[in-house]
Formats: structure tokens, sequence, C-alpha cells
């Protein structure tokens, strides 16, 4: 290839890169029209509304994945496309996301991957402090984790369903590739101490015993809180991601320390408001049953009568009595479809209590 050639093809991309740009600018002002049309049919000294839409927003997703042509692969067009949709949101009203903190961690990192970078993230220090906030309406909506392909579901998160009115809106999955992370210049041999979140420990459990057989290893309540050690103690190393990594500047000694190369974490958004069918949807409910001969069957029953798959389904003591448990089941579609209502009708006939926590888009990237 010439030097002719070459020039001519990156006069071509800069040309167009002009009408991505400007392509861009008219989905930005056709997303104000869209807002301006909202505020327009509420009164908003008593309404501020959102303009984020779970379910349409999957259906986009959807639409640019299936019409992808390649050579990019349909999801990272697909992430592309969510970032726009994230910059054109926040012209009107930039979101707040509460998410388990601190900076740094894993549910910020999926916090990111689903609203985009152009929402505001709020650490908490806890859960249950996630839900407050979303409640209380400090945040517009709130990340949190509710299982792990090796070391299961998060029961914290489960608990705070119970007595919570909030619903959940998503759902998104995030590969989880862990660091061994140390402050910069820091060297191996200076390491006295490995921080981690106990799920973290667990995911690297072998990988550690095989490397750092003799050095002590602390629980600590986050890897975004093990990376803030590591980055003010050379003693000290953390299990955490990239982005702890960026956010506290610390060195890789590691990558990829986990035990399974497929470890991924599914978290949950959460809000006040019910989310309309995408057409591709799932539906969580909390079930509470006596530990009776038969009560798991009869609960599992109307799904088949349906045809309905049910995708999870987690068992947990009842607070409330002895020997009554609550049931955590997922199942594919909307609540509002037919088949669906007829299900949580029967389930409720035969418990004593159904709360159903929400439909929502299945994960789209």
């Amino acid at each position: 290839m010439s030097k002719d050639d070459l020039q001519s093809l990156r006069g071509e991309i800069d040309a167009i890169d002009q009408q991505i740009q400007r392509l861009i600018n008219q989905r930005a002002d056709c997303a104000k029209r869209v807002a301006e049309v909202k505020l327009a049919s509420v009164d908003t000294s008593v309404e501020v509304p959102l303009f984020y839409r779970p379910e349409r927003e999957a259906q986009v997703l959807r639409k640019v994945m299936e019409r992808n042509e390649g050579p990019l692969d349909g999801k990272e067009v697909a992430h592309i496309f969510r970032e726009i949709m994230s910059a054109c949101l926040a012209l009107e009203q930039p979101m707040e996301i509460a998410y388990l903190g601190p900076q740094g961690t894993f549910t910020q990192a999926a916090a990111l991957k689903h609203f985009g970078h152009s929402v505001i993230t709020r650490p908490f220090a806890n859960i249950a402090e996630v839900f407050e906030a979303v409640e209380r309406k400090t945040c517009h909506y709130g990340v949190v984790p509710v299982e792990n392909s090796t070391e299961g579901m998060v029961t914290h998160t489960l608990d705070n369903f119970i007595n919570s009115p909030l619903k959940i809106c998503g759902e998104l999955e995030l590969p989880i590739a862990l660091n061994l992370l140390v402050k910069g210049g820091v060297e191996d041999t200076q390491i006295t101490k490995i921080c981690a979140h106990q799920q973290a420990l667990a995911q690297s459990r072998h990988w550690l015993q095989q490397h750092y057989p003799n050095i002590e290893v602390q629980a600590v309540s986050s890897n975004g809180e093990a990376a803030r050690m590591a980055s003010e103690n050379a003693t000290i190393a953390a299990i955490a991601g990239d982005l702890a990594a960026e956010h506290y500047e610390l060195s890789c000694l590691a990558s990829n320390i986990q035990d399974y190369a497929e470890n991924t974490t599914r978290f949950l958004v959460i809000t006040h408001d019910e989310v309309e069918a995408s057409g591709e949807d799932k539906t969580s409910i909390i079930v509470s049953t006596r530990n009776v001969p038969g009560a798991l069957f009869k609960l599992l029953a109307p799904l088949e009568a349906e045809g309905i798959s049910l995708t999870r389904i987690e068992t947990r003591p009842s607070r409330t009595e002895n020997w009554a448990y609550v049931f955590f089941m997922e199942f594919q579609g909307h609540h509002q479809d037919p088949a669906v209502k007829r299900v949580t009708d029967a389930i409720a006939e035969q418990s004593f209590f159904v709360k159903v926590l929400g439909s929502y888009p299945a994960a789209v990237i």
C-alpha cells in the first residue's frame, strides 16, 4: 500500500467520522424533543419524570444486535449504542445510581455497564443502604449483586427484598476477572497480607494456595475496600478488578487469578416503578409456604401447566415463623402476560404469602 492509498483511506475515515458525529447529535436533539413531549404531559410540581425506560432501551439494543452486519461483533456495537443513549439521557437529567461500594467494586462496574458512563454513581457501605437510598429517592436506581456462578446466591440481597417496596427493573451479568493488586513499586516479597471480599477470596482460593500459601488472607467488606487498603499500605495486596486498579492507581502483580475462567456475577437493578413488557422478559416473585410434603411440587406445577420455564429458585428460612420457608422464584415472561398471571394466581391460592418483585427485560449485553 502506497502513502497515497493510506492518505486516501484516512480521508475516508475522517469523512465517516463527521457523518457519525452529525448523526449522534441529531439523535441527541431528537431525544431532547422526546423529553419535552413527556414534560408537557405531567405536572412537574408534583412529579419529576424519568426519561429512562428499561424496556425501551432493551428493545433498542436488541434491534442493534439483530441488524448488525459486522465486522464488529453485535455486542460491541450494542455497547457503543449504550453509551450514546446514556449521553443523550444525561442532557435532560443525569441519573444517580446507588451501588455497593466503595469505589472500584464490581457492582460499580456493573452499574456503568448497564447505564453507561454518563450517570452519577453513588457508593454505599452495604446492600441494605443501597435499598434505603432508592426507597428514599435519594438515588433513582440501585444495582445489587444477586448471585455468582461459582459461589451461589447473595443472601443479603434476597433478604432485603422481603420487606422492601422496590421493584426489579433490570438484570445484567458481568464476567469477573480478578487481579492481584499492589501499590506502585511494591514487589511480591513485601506482601504480608492479601485482602478481598470473602467471595473473591473463595473464587481464587486454589490460586492463592498455589502461589501464596504462607501469606495471611483477610476478608474485608468489599474488593474496593481491599484496593483502598493496598493503596495506603505497601505490605497489603488486594484482589480486585480493573476498575479498582484504575481508581486507586494500583499495579497488577497477576491477572485473571480466579479459579474458574467463566466466573460471572449477576446483578439486579432496583427502583420504585414497574416496567412495561419488552418482548423478552423475566418475572421474579417471593413465595412463603410451610414445610409440608409436596409444597415445592405444588409451587412448580402451575409453571409446567402453562409451559413457562423456571430459570431460578432459591430457598430461605422465614424470619417470622419456625419451619416455614421463603422461595425466591424467577421464570420467563412478564406478569402482565395472561399465562404468567394465571401462574401467580395459582401459586397464591396454595401459599400464605406471594409478592411479585417485578418483571423486567432479560439481560441484553
